[in-house]
């Protein structure tokens, strides 16, 4: 048979070699023996292929004979492909041109395919059938994986006859090299694809030579190798498949399908789970961000939301970034206030005051929104709101332009759908949707947020955790301070066919901190205490700080402020008119009713018999009254030290106690139970706020008491150690937002008042 090979090509020399070279050639190819996997009739083969080379080429008549043929056949081709491209020229200068008219016509002969057949004009050479084998190796080593394929796939689909017949030796042997040759040449041309940018290309080819070997059943290595390019491809072949336009739905939708496959054995965007991709957390982090801006804001919407509920903190941030976007450009607030609540969860162990800020902004909750510029730690946008809020009393003129300048440039480019859409606040509060729905949610303080960090007094190691609520804001100190964003590129580092076995190589540039920086992990780290007035953080502060305040300069500041000042009055205005004259209008109801009630109250009085004396005297009861001994509550320990069981007993009813408070009740009364203050007044604000804002949060606990000691110097105050596990769920009136599962360990501080047990605070342990 003929196979498209020459004897120069089969020693890898030019044609002006040397009978030094030759031999050399010969000498290196021989002992470069192929994979261990080959059978010993492919490695004969191949050594007769390269010893009929040597032989021709060594002997000078017949090397003038072949060189004859050769280059006859190669300048053939060259003139005909000269002789094509004249006659093309031709034609295109002539601007002839055919066009099809009807479905009846045929198209001219020049535009039919040509049948597949052999090249007359390839060098080729002539080989005996028991060689076959041998020629597909070397065709592989060449490079020439497509025509391997070509070759070697019509005896393993339809030519199983000549195979077992033995034309090609012996069956059991040849099929099986046969097989590897074929699934090699579809890793190497599926490695070459991943080099040249065409991941889907890659994916297919790999998947086509792991489905041969698994119908064969043969050669578990190498399948295996295939399987390890396969996960460390998925990627890039998750890039290449969202960047495509959304008319494509099938493949962005296998986009996304291999996308969840990562993150389900990953366990989450920040999770430590091995994807066999090679990535590490931050490298995912950077993966993920850079494929965000090939999704629309629905479809992160439903895939953040997922992850968040595993739970994550990256997830949790990143579907706060979706439904920021989403409310905003729908011009639905309710998801702005879903955002909103999931800020809150966040806020125990990060700095996300500045986002709460701008969520209170677009809620209309302006004293909310400055409460929470008072708590950030973020320098360099405090400096651009304080420098365009100079001329106003408060900050809001300097927030909503912020808010713009943010969301237009740090939120809406990573959303597909909304990468070119404008922002502008003054269109939003002017909505009647938004309106609407403003002036009917309360303006009190929503908070969740039930754990903030305290920094630890001098001598002591661990950070306190305190409940947020209803302390100043120059009491809570800052949280670490968490930068922005940032846009990360990831591109593939171009390697050879050996190295990117190893794994995918990617070469982040990055116009900002990576993401895991913007999203940090909660690790309960508490930052340096802040200043406890405003006016202290704007000394610190003079003049135009970072390149978000340099961006806006000249008239545009200008223009910039007196739309942000209108906005502010706007928002100000908007929900407290209304909600002024409704309760003007409900005091004079209830005096009227009032009113009314007492007239109805003194007539019936009058008009109704008077009763007859009671025979019984107040002074003196009618019976002797025996005397009853109440036993003392188990918790209320009245003498003697707090035992284990009773500080269970007490831990346990303030679990319980702190479930019904926020649960879907409110029942506010079991707190005074257990609690005192400092920490009663905080979690009833806490459960009230909650109460108003029709969200509350169920519970799941499990505790263990580790141990109990008694101040040795005050009987009445003692500590308990114990771990508490907690499940919480998070919900917006029936829609659940957020949930966590944290494992604590926690001691209690506890005080005896009038024989009764209560705990006064309590402190998470590092």
């Amino acid at each position: 048979m003929l196979i498209p090979l020459d004897y120069y090509r089969i020693l890898g020399l030019p044609i002006q070699a040397t009978a030094e070279q030759l031999q050399q050639a010969h000498r290196d190819r021989t002992l470069q023996l192929p994979r261990r996997e080959y059978s010993e009739v492919a490695i004969v083969a191949r050594k007769q292929l390269l010893d009929e080379a040597c032989a021709v080429l060594s002997d000078s008549d017949e090397r003038k004979a072949y060189d004859a043929s050769f280059l006859a056949k190669t300048y053939d081709r060259e003139s005909e492909a000269a002789q094509e491209a004249k006659h093309q020229r031709s034609k295109t200068s002539a601007g002839t041109a055919t066009f099809l008219q009807d479905a009846g016509e045929t198209a001219p002969p020049e535009s039919k395919p040509l049948e597949a057949a052999p090249d007359p004009h390839t060098p080729s050479i002539e080989i005996d059938d028991n060689q076959f084998v041998g020629a597909l190796l070397i065709l592989q080593e060449l490079g020439e994986y497509e025509l391997v394929q070509k070759l070697g796939r019509p005896y393993l689909n339809n030519g199983s006859i000549a195979i077992a017949e033995g034309r090609f030796g012996d069956p059991q042997l040849v099929r099986p090299d046969i097989v590897l040759t074929v699934s090699l040449a579809c890793l190497e041309l599926g490695r070459e694809q991943w080099q040249q940018g065409q991941y889907e290309n890659a994916a297919k080819s790999l998947e086509a030579g792991q489905e041969l070997l698994l119908l064969e059943g043969l050669f578990a290595s190498v399948r295996g190798e295939m399987q390890a390019d396969r996960y460390k491809l998925r990627p890039y072949n998750i890039l290449e498949l969202l960047s495509l336009p959304e008319e494509k739905v099938a493949e962005r939708r296998k986009g996304l399908e291999i996308l969840r496959e990562m993150l389900q054995e990953r366990g989450g965007i920040d999770g430590s789970g091995d994807d066999r991709s090679g990535l590490g957390i931050e490298d995912f982090l950077r993966f993920v961000q850079q494929m965000r801006k090939h999704l629309t804001s629905s479809e992160q919407q439903t895939l953040f939301e997922a992850e968040a509920g595993r739970p994550s903190a990256v997830a949790t941030y990143l579907s706060v970034y979706t439904l920021l976007a989403q409310g905003f450009a729908a011009r639905q607030p309710s998801m702005i206030r879903r955002a909103k609540l999931m800020l809150m969860q966040l806020g125990r162990r990060q700095d996300v005051h500045l986002e709460k800020a701008v969520c209170s902004l677009l809620l209309g909750q302006t004293e909310e929104a400055s409460r929470a510029l008072e708590l950030s730690s973020e320098k360099e946008p405090l400096a651009f709101i304080r420098e365009h809020s100079q001329d106003s009393p408060d900050l809001l003129p300097g927030l909503c332009l912020y808010a713009e300048h943010w969301l237009q440039e740090e939120v809406f480019p990573h959303f597909r759908d909304l990468a070119n859409q404008s922002v502008s606040l003054k269109d939003y509060f002017a909505d009647p949707k938004v309106q609407a729905y403003l002036e009917a949610l309360p303006q009190d303080a929503e908070t969740a947020n039930e754990w903030v960090v305290v920094q630890p007094r001098s001598g002591k190691p661990a950070a306190r955790l305190q409940p947020a609520a209803g302390r100043s804001p120059a009491a809570v100190p800052p949280q670490p301070t968490k930068q922005g964003a940032s846009t990360v590129t990831l591109t593939p580092v171009p390697t050879d066919a050996a190295t990117a076995a190893s794994g995918p190589k990617f070469q982040a540039t990055a116009a900002g901190p990576s993401l895991e920086a913007a999203v940090s992990l909660p690790t309960g780290t508490a930052g340096q205490p802040a200043d406890s007035t405003s006016k202290a953080r704007r000394r610190q502060h003079s003049g135009r700080s970072g390149a978000t305040g340099k961006a806006l300069t000249g008239d545009l500041v200008d223009r910039a402020r007196t739309k942000a000042t209108e906005i502010s009055a706007q928002v100000k205005s908007m929900p407290r008119n209304r909600l002024a004259l409704f309760l003007v209008a409900g005091v004079l109801s209830l005096l009227l009713l009032w009113l009314i009630l007492s007239l109805l109250a003194s007539a019936i009085q009058a008009l109704s018999p008077k009763e007859p004396e009671p025979l019984v005297g107040l002074e003196a009861p009618p019976i002797e009254i025996p005397t009853v001994s109440v036993a003392p509550e188990p918790i209320a320990a009245a003498s003697g030290a707090m035992t284990e069981t009773a500080a269970r007993d007490l831990v346990q009813s303030w679990l319980s106690a702190k479930a019904a408070a926020l649960g879907p009740k409110h029942t506010v009364e079991e707190l005074k139970q257990v609690l005192t203050e400092p920490a009663l007044s905080r979690w009833q604000l806490m459960a009230e706020a909650q109460q108003r804002n029709n969200a509350h949060q169920r519970y799941i606990h499990k505790l263990q008491v580790n141990g109990v000691t008694t101040n040795p110097t005050n009987p009445d105050r003692a500590q308990v150690e114990a771990q508490v596990s907690e499940k919480a769920e998070v919900f917006d009136r029936s829609q659940l937002v957020s949930s966590r599962n944290e494992n604590l360990r926690v001691r209690y501080d506890l005080i005896r008042q009038e024989g009764q047990w209560r705990i006064m605070d309590w402190q998470v342990i590092k």
